[in-house]
Formats: C-alpha cells, structure tokens, sequence
C-alpha cells in the first residue's frame, strides 16, 4: 500500500513560496513596540470629546485618527497572517488575540465622533471647511457621515437600540445553531454502492455525481429534511425580516431595500432594474437548460440535474510558474502597466503559494494601507487554482492601486464593488482560454464552466433577490408569510426562472430555508452586479483596447473617493442602465453558440 502524502510544515515549505511578511515587521518584538507605542497614543483621542464644534479641533482629532487607524491596521494585519500560516502556532493566536481584544477598547474611544458630528448646528461642517482648508480632503467623508442624521436618533433611544443588538441578531443565531449544531441528515449510498452520512459540506460534490440515482438521492435527502423542520425556518426567517422592518421604519426610511441602498448613495432602482433586466431575458438561461438536457441526454431535466459538469476531462497538474504564466497571457489585454504590477506582486513576496500543516484553508487578498496587498493560496496545481490566482491577485492589484493613489481614508472600496477587479481577471482568463482550447472536450468543459458561474452569480443571485424584495414588500405591507407561503413563492421562482423544459421539483421549495444571506438583507445582489460590472468591463477591453483599459485603471484608482455607483459609472459602466447585465447576457448567448456549434 502506498504511503499516504503528508502535508509539510510550515519550516518545510521554502522561503520563496511563502509570502514576506517581514516587510511589516523584522521581528515580533518591533511588534510589541508599535503596539506599546499605539495604546499610549490612542489615549489622546478622548482628549476630543466635546471639542468638534472647533475646526482646528476637528482638523487634529482626524489626523490623529488616521495616524492610529493606520498603526493598528499595521498591527492587525501583520498577528492575523502571522496566525494564518499556522493555526496551531500559540505564539500568534496570542499576537492575534491580543490585537482584536484591544480594537474593541479602540473603537469606545472613538465611539463619540459620529454621535457629536451629527449632533453638530446644521452648516458646521461647511462653514469649518471654509475656515481650515485642509479640512477640505475630509469633506466627502464628513458630508457621508452628515447623510445619516435625519436617520440618526436621539442618544437616549441609540443607547436603547444598541442595548438590543444582541435580541435582533436571534434568528440569524437560531439558523445558525439549528443548519450547524442540530440537524443530521440521512445515510445514504454513492455511486459504489457504500453508505455515507449525508452533510451539507458533502452534498455539493454529490449533487455534481455522474450518477443519477446518487444525485436523485442526495437531493431528495437534503430537501426533505429541511421540510421537517419548515415552521421553524419560516418564523426564523420572518422574524429576521421583521428585525430588519422594524430598523428601517425607526429610523424613518421609505421602506427596507431604501434603508440597505441609501447608506452607499445607491438608488433602489439598480437593485429593481437588476431584477426587471433578468426577468426579460429569463428566455436565456431557457435556452440553456433546453441546451443541458441535450447534451445530457436526458428524456426529463430535474434540478438535481443542473450542477452534473457535462463532460468530464482528465486532471490537468499545472505547476505555479506555469499558472502564472497562464495568467499573465489571459491578462495581456490589460497592458504593460498591469502586468508589471503582476509580476512585482509574484516575484516581491504578495504571495502565500502552498498548503502546510496548520495554515488557514481557502484564498483571499488582504493588507492594509501600510502594506503589501498579500495573497493567501492552498495551491493544489488544478486549473480552478489558477484562476484563484487570477481572482485573487484581480483584488491585490485593486488594492494596490488604490492605495497608491487615494489618502488613507479613501483607500478601501465598498462591498458593492469588492468584487469587480477579481472578476474581470477571471472573465479575461476564461476568455483567452476558450479561444486558444482545440481540444473539443476540454473546449466544451470550460464553455460549461463560465456559463456556470453566469447562471450561479448572476441569474441565481438575482433569483434570490428578488424572492428577497417580495418577501420584504409582503411584510411591510401587513400580509404575514408561512412557511407554505415562502415555500410557493420559491416554487414559483424556480418555474419562472428554469422555464418549461424543467421539472420543478416539489423539493426545491424548501431551498429558501437553505440560503444563510437571507439574513443579511439585500446582500445578494451585489453579487450579480459586481459580475456584470466586470464583465461590462471585459467585453470593452477585449473590443476596444487601450481607450477602455484607461478606463478601467481610472476605476481601480479609485478606491471609496465616490459612492460606488459615481466611481463606475465614470469608468464607463452605469448600474443605473441595463446595459452592464446585458453585456452579461450577451456573453451567456455567445457561449450557448458556441457550446451548440461543437
């Protein structure tokens, strides 16, 4: 029997594959000193309560803010990577704790500034900005803040709120211990007959099985579970929604969505417009499922049939170097500058490349304003890994220039478009190797797997927002949901959505009790809308070169000196159109040509 590959440890892993963290700090000990030096300076900030109403005062507690946001960013970031290479190192779990225990004292120190700006005589901020000009780099920031007062209550009923944080945020927390902690699904058998104990983590590789019967199973398994316990996930569920009412209508917004929307200055008609542009072109992703049953050869198409891949390749091994390379030509759109950054980013120690012993499983991008935009990878020479690479390094470049380019405080990007950047890359990566496959199959695989990801980003994502805006609109208007009413309108969606040639089965009703984001209203969309910015963005790139990668530097140079709407749509890509959505679907209806032609 062969000896079973063990995963190194972190000592045996070389230094060229590992990410320069030291770049922050030589030592740990230069960590503790920051650190000493941060909390003896941060006690100056209660120096400034009561003091706003001064400009002079105003100008020196934002300065001083900055100076220790940026120090304790430093800090953060240096014990959480630090822990992140070896989970089991108690020497940085301590680092790590010791940091995001003090953040907590940090923040009640800062805690005033908000309250006491909006507190402030209407025409204060403007009229200090007049008499302290370097005010004037804080304008956007301050006038943001000024946006939330008549949202905003009195310091009596805040305190009131915030006292019953910890009740509202209860469904969220049964959903939680009840999909973590007490539910067991059945045994059942995979394709070999051997009986396994069904799991949420293990059903996403048995609903893609090549075995009907095992698919047929599995989704049978999970649904009909979830049906056991229906009354609870519907009060669950409506009980979150009527937390999220509740806020929205005390603090005297026009309705829900408005008070998710209106905070990032976005107008409830991008989150309705998304909607609207998807339910007119729903024949699309019609066309694909008619297209799926095809090539499956299937009589009927179940949605336990929708995640099988349609053809199966050989594991490719692809060693990094060759990743990058790979990359770097899926990328040459992009042009010299970018790709510069690229390389500095791989050969300049961003990068976290291989799994070891103890080290934080997945990907991300991380640093701060004072670092290096790092990478974490669990490289495993497949080809998802290298578009991770591509995904990963697209939020690292943002990053950089961002920070390369706006002040501190204009450094980070919003949610709304976090996602962009890394989906462009990995929309110009699928592009070129599309293109330069000759290979039937594999052609075919990777046509199947950005259609995917197009029908699980952006039609998926906008299916549940929309479920998400009846549900809201149905409780505000008084009329209360059941489990069986949430159940018929997810029934309803899924008919709509997969269109005539999908049996919908009875099933899938249950699937809104599945869906965690349900109880971070109106998160979703922006899933949708960040893949059609980006692919908005790639289609111009591919089509007109230079006049659009001037464009779309300008947007990553941008990081949060706009709402998130302005800094697109200066880029060339206005959400408030149809038209980045369209260009998605464009793009589903190019590759469904192609998918059919082979």
């Amino acid at each position: 029997m062969a000896e079973a590959k063990k995963v190194k440890t972190r000592d045996e892993i070389s230094e060229r594959d590992k990410w320069d963290i030291n770049k922050i700090y030589a030592s740990d000990e230069a960590w503790e000193q920051d650190f000493k030096a941060l909390k003896e300076e941060a006690l100056q900030l209660k120096n400034y309560v009561g003091k706003l109403a001064e400009p002079v005062e105003m100008l020196n507690y934002l300065r001083l803010s900055e100076r220790i946001s940026r120090g304790a960013e430093k800090l953060f970031i240096y014990a959480h990577l630090k822990y992140d290479e070896d989970t089991a190192n108690s020497r940085y779990q301590s680092l790590r704790d010791k940091i995001d225990t003090y953040l907590s004292e940090l923040r009640s120190y800062e805690a005033f500034f908000i309250p006491e700006l909006l507190s402030l005589p209407d025409g204060t901020v403007e009229k200090a900005i007049q008499k302290v000009p370097e005010l004037k780099l804080y304008e956007f920031m301050l006038k943001d803040i000024l946006k939330l007062k008549p949202h905003t209550l009195s310091k009596a009923e805040e305190e009131l709120l915030a006292s019953v944080s910890d009740c509202l945020e209860a469904p969220n927390n049964i959903f939680g211990m009840l999909t973590n902690a007490d539910m067991t699904f059945p045994v059942i058998k995979d394709e070999d007959g051997t009986e396994v104990e069904l799991t949420e983590v293990n059903y996403g590789n048995f609903i893609r099985n090549r075995n009907r019967k095992v698919r047929e199973e599995v989704f049978k398994a999970l649904f009909n579970t979830y049906e056991k316990y229906n009354n609870t996930f519907a009060a669950s569920l409506t009980s979150s929604i009527k937390n999220f009412i509740f806020n929205s209508k005390v603090r005297k917004y026009g309705s829900a969505l408005e008070s998710s929307l209106k905070p990032n200055d976005i107008p409830v008609e991008v989150y309705e417009n998304a909607i609207n542009t998807m339910n007119n072109n729903l024949s699309t992703l019609h066309r694909y499922v008619r297209v799926k049953k095809k090539l499956l050869g299937l009589d009927e198409i179940h949605m336990y049939d929708l995640y099988v891949p349609l053809v199966e390749i050989e594991k490719m091994h692809i060693e990094f170097d060759e990743a990058v390379e790979i990359v770097k030509e899926g990328l040459k759109p992009l042009g010299s500058e970018y790709l510069g950054i690229f390389e500095e980013g791989i050969k300049g120690g961003w990068i976290d490349k291989y799994e070891n012993k103890g080290k934080r499983g997945g990907a991300y991008s991380w640093g701060s304003y004072d670092t290096m935009p790092y990478v974490l990878l669990n490289y495993n020479y497949e080809l998802n890994d290298v578009s991770t690479l591509a995904h990963e390094m697209g939020h690292s470049i943002h990053s950089y220039y961002s920070r390369k380019t706006q002040p501190f405080i204009y450094a980070d990007y919003t949610l709304f478009t976090a996602e962009v950047a890394s989906t462009t890359n990995e929309a110009l990566l699928i592009h070129h190797l599309i293109n330069k496959e000759t290979d039937e199959k594999k052609r075919l695989y990777l046509i199947n797997q950005e259609l995917e990801q197009i029908r699980t980003t952006v039609f998926r994502q906008l299916m549940f927002a929309e479920f998400e805006k009846i549900t809201h609109e149905s409780i505000e208007g008084g009329n209360p949901l059941t489990a069986a009413d949430l159940s018929k309108i997810w029934h309803d969606l899924n008919v709509k959505y997969f269109g005539p040639d999908m049996v919908v089965d009875k099933e899938i009703d249950m699937e809104w009790a599945r869906i965690p984001h349900f109880y971070s209203d109106f998160y979703v969309y922006q899933y949708a809308t960040g893949y059609a910015a980006a692919s908005s963005f790639a289609r111009s790139i591919l089509k007109e070169g230079e006049p659009a990668v001037k464009h779309y530097t300008e947007f990553l140079k941008s990081g949060g000196s706009d709402y998130p709407i302005n800094i697109l749509k200066k880029a060339g890509v206005d959400m408030r159109t149809s038209k980045p959505l369209e260009d998605t679907m464009s793009r589903f209806a190019e590759l469904l040509d192609m998918m059919e032609k082979l």
